[in-house]
């Protein structure tokens, strides 16, 4: 096993990775049916080493990247040695990893399957465990809920916002389960309302999983399964690295961030100059509400590493090693790690930009924006329509307005 990362190889490596990544998002975009993906680009895609911990994505959505790994890690532990070849798996659930319903993550093990060269120095049978893990997470133009789009501004728990996938067996050994998962969409409260639209995106999740576990194996062939997997370790620690730098500079803070709504964001930074570490502790914060204003941990978890990574000057991949140096304390039960069947959809399209804002004050960082993400949602039984109305901005020193 490599003990120290070759620079000039640590750097074709992370772009590998990454490449890998954007592969798997051009496949997704190309083959998705709904408008949601193929048209606004909610999306993201990402791979994983063996433990589930995020190793490279591509440049799509932040909310999802930061917070994808506890989906993958909920799947290690909820199927453990169950997970096989030939399967992928769908994932919403806010309690396990998801940020809100819309947004499905299909989630694929990638093991060694070279049949065509028995002299490889990796055979099938020493491998019964997956060695890395690809996913991809698509938003849903529909998946449920009292209203067409999925997206109720006045929902009171989860379950009026649609339905909820854990780890729900999608392909079995290569096997597509139709029949099965159109019984969830269908038998549910509030069903999806357009199942067909909803089969046609999975397949395109799956397809970009292919293209991702095609690729890695491509790298495990070439370059060999110690030097792919040591420099996935190489990754994260150079993002950890990077990330320690910015605390270096940084100085403790809080901040308290009122909504519209009457809840409260309290948010303390506390760094370790010594230890080069950093604890966000958000105690303090309101406790879960009737509204859907509630985000999920994994958002929290989301936006406090993508505060973070914007930090760091360095050209490096949003990954796990940007999270070794912090510590967040999110007290169980406060509208930032809410409890089944708390309400969430607005926690991750709305309260995930009130906690950046938060944090960046805390900070003592210029970067605040207006704490919201502009929704707009219409339809009826038959059709649904989702859009997050953009801005313009001004120019900046490295790019055009």
């Amino acid at each position: 096993m490599l003990s120290q990362p070759d620079p000039v190889r640590l750097e074709i490596f992370k772009n590998l990775y990454q490449f890998i990544a954007e592969q798997m998002g051009i496949v997704l975009q190309n083959t998705a049916a709904s408008v949601n993906i193929k048209e606004r680009l909610d999306f993201s895609c990402a791979i994983f080493d063996a433990s589930g911990l995020l190793v490279a994505n591509a440049p799509h959505i932040p909310v999802h990247l930061g917070s994808m790994s506890e989906s993958v890690r909920s799947l290690i532990n909820d199927q453990g040695d169950t997970l096989k070849p030939g399967n992928v798996y769908l994932s919403n659930n806010p309690y396990n990893g998801g940020t809100h319903l819309p947004d499905v993550t299909a989630i694929t093990p990638v093991f060694w399957t070279n049949t065509e060269n028995p002299q490889s120095p990796i055979p099938n049978s020493q491998f019964p465990i997956p060695l890395f893990f690809v996913a991809s997470r698509g938003h849903q133009a529909d998946i449920g809920g009292i209203t067409p789009g999925s997206m109720p501004p006045h929902s009171t728990t989860v379950e009026e916002e649609g339905i909820i996938f854990d780890n729900f067996l999608l392909v079995e050994e290569g096997n597509f389960r139709e029949i099965p998962l159109r019984q969830v969409l269908l038998n549910h409260s509030y069903p999806a309302r357009n199942p067909d639209q909803n089969l046609a995106d999975f397949k395109a999740q799956i397809a970009a999983n292919e293209r991702g576990m095609q690729e890695l194996q491509k790298m495990v062939l070439q370059y060999g399964l110690a030097t792919v997997q040591a420099y996935m370790k190489f990754v994260q620690d150079n993002a950890e690295d990077s990330v320690r730098r910015a605390i270096d500079v940084l100085r403790d803070g809080e901040f308290s961030y009122e909504m519209d709504n009457g809840a409260r964001i309290q948010v303390k930074v506390t760094i370790d100059k010594q230890n080069r570490t950093a604890t966000i502790d958000f105690t303090g914060t309101s406790d879960q509400l009737q509204s859907n204003f509630n985000a999920p941990k994994a958002v929290t978890q989301a936006a406090v590493l993508y505060v973070f990574r914007t930090l760091v000057d360095d050209t490096i991949p949003l990954n796990a090693g940007c999270l070794n140096p912090l510590e967040i304390i999110i007290p169980a039960g406060c509208m930032l790690n809410p409890t089944y069947p708390a309400a969430v959809v607005a926690g991750n399209v709305e309260t995930s930009q009130t906690i950046v804002d938060a944090l960046y004050g805390a900070l003592g960082v210029m970067a605040g924006s207006q704490g919201t993400m502009n929704n707009f949602t219409f339809g009826n039984e038959r059709y649904q329509y989702y859009e997050t109305i953009c801005g313009g901005s001004g120019a900046g020193a490295n790019f055009d307005g």
